[in-house]
Formats: C-alpha cells, structure tokens, sequence
C-alpha cells in the first residue's frame, strides 16, 4: 500500500502550531495506513515530532493576492518530495471518524459540495488529489490571475470551476463532510436549549467562518444572531 499524504497549510499568525499539533493527533488517531503528514508553513516552530513542515511554494504572481488564494500552490509539480495521494485538510476541521475511506474512495478531483450555492462551487476545506498531476490549475491562475480573481469570490470557486470545465470535479459522498453551521447547530429557538449535534455517519465536521471548534466547545458563536451551546463532542475529538 503506497504512503498516503495529508497536507495542511499555516502562514501567518491566525492560526498557532497547538491547530497543526491537533490535526496532526486527529489523523493519527483515525487513519490505519501508513501516511506523511505535511505541514506547508511560513513558520514551523512548536510542531509536534512527526510533523513534516516545508517553507509555502510561492504563488509567484505580482502583487500577490490576498490570503487564502495561496491554497493553490498545494499544485506546484513538483511539490517537494511528495508523491502519489494528497488529502488537503484545513487546520480547523474536526474530524470525529476514520477518514481511510477518503483515500479509498474512486475519483479523480474529489472536494465538498458548498452548502450554500447551487452551482459547481465546492468547499476547499477537504480536497484530495494526485500529488504532481495538476500543475495547470496552478498555471492557469498565474497566467490569468487578473481576470480570474474579477469573475469569483475566492480560490475554492476558481479550483471548482477550472476542475468541473475539465471534466474531473466530482464530490465527496454525502454525509462525510459536514458544516457545523449548517449541518450540527440547531435552527431557531432549539440552538438555546440544545447541544449541537454530531450527524450520524459524518467522519469530518467543518468550521467555516465562526465559530472555530475552540469557540464551539466553549459555545461562543462568535456571531450576535447565532447560538451555540458549548459542545462536548467537539472538545472530545479537538486534542
């Protein structure tokens, strides 16, 4: 069985080693084959042994956009030493189940179906792809950076939009991926008097936006019209 790889990505200071530490432990904790974790950082001090860091492929465009569009370079070919299997995983996902199937599962350019938009547009949070394979998303930007960041939002429209055109985006099988936001709080008047539940059959739960997972075990929404009791299953999983 070939090594699987799992990337993250951490630069600036949003986010503190004690983010990659836990991802690393999640994984660990819920992978049976044998893999690298790749941490790609601007800063790799306080990382758990075990860890492999190396310094961010540079987007190399003028004047480079702001965070976030830096996801892209996962696609530099080539990247580093790294070959065969990646699963991009962002720092604040909780994953609660075993994640094997994510590298067993058959597609080539599989990613998250947005819960909010209706077209193609996936969620980066989770994203596996064949290390060296896709150079072009990569190059396409760098080449039309300009237009591209006029005609959408942020990065995960472009990589959904540039992959779908080539006929390669598929999406993970529903339920392994959900929203915290939409998927584990309760609506309305029920977010006061219940804990936020963990749906039956979900292996990552993502957080987007607020709250982060510290935020949800503590139960600070971080936002005034949205409730969020401190949730235990969280903090069980979150270390």
């Amino acid at each position: 069985m070939q090594t699987a790889n799992v990337i993250c990505m951490k630069w600036g200071t949003k986010y503190g080693p004690d983010y990659v530490n836990t991802l690393y432990s999640m994984v660990k904790r819920h992978m049976k084959r044998p893999f690298r974790f790749v941490c790609l950082t601007d800063d790799s001090k306080g990382f758990s042994e075990g860890i492999e860091s190396f310094p961010i492929p540079k987007l190399d465009i003028p004047n480079g956009p702001e965070r976030g569009w830096d996801k892209l370079v996962t696609f530099t070919a080539p990247l580093y030493d790294l070959e065969g299997q990646a699963l991009f995983l962002d720092l604040d996902v909780v994953v609660v189940d075993n994640i094997d199937c994510f590298f067993d599962h058959d597609a080539e350019f599989p990613i998250i179906k947005d819960w909010v938009k209706k077209d193609v547009t996936g969620n980066s949070s989770v994203y596996r792809f064949t290390v060296n394979k896709h150079p072009d998303i990569l190059e396409n930007f760098r080449k039309n950076h300009e237009s591209v960041r006029k005609e959408v939002r942020n990065e995960q429209e472009y990589l959904s939009q540039y992959v779908a055109s080539k006929d390669k985006l598929t999406y993970w099988p529903d339920g392994w991926c959900q929203s915290f936001k939409y998927n584990c709080i309760h609506r309305g008047l029920a977010a006061w008097f219940k804990i936020p539940e963990k749906p039956a059959g979900t292996k990552i739960v993502i957080f987007h936006g607020n709250p982060n997972p510290p935020d949800a075990i503590v139960g600070r929404s971080g936002k005034w019209y949205r409730k969020v009791l401190p949730t235990p299953w969280v903090a069980e999983h979150w270390q």
